[in-house]
């Protein structure tokens, strides 16, 4: 997947998951978080700031989970 507005990291509001767009993975189903309103962009876009909001690493773009 190609940066949504420019945008690195991408988060669902709905699992509180942070995804990384530059190493997508197809498991990571970016399409179906857009389609159903669960986007949340991050500024700075960084993980540091996805992850002072709450948000955990998303399992297969970026590991690590602490879930």
């Amino acid at each position: 997947m190609t940066r949504r507005n420019g945008k690195r990291f991408l988060g669902n509001s709905n699992t509180k998951e942070v995804h990384d767009l530059d190493n997508e993975q197809t498991t990571c189903q970016i399409n179906e978080i857009v389609k159903h309103n669960h986007a949340v962009t991050f500024t700075p876009d960084t993980l540091a700031t996805a992850k002072s909001e709450g948000y955990d690493n998303g399992h297969y773009c970026i590991g690590g989970s602490t879930r």
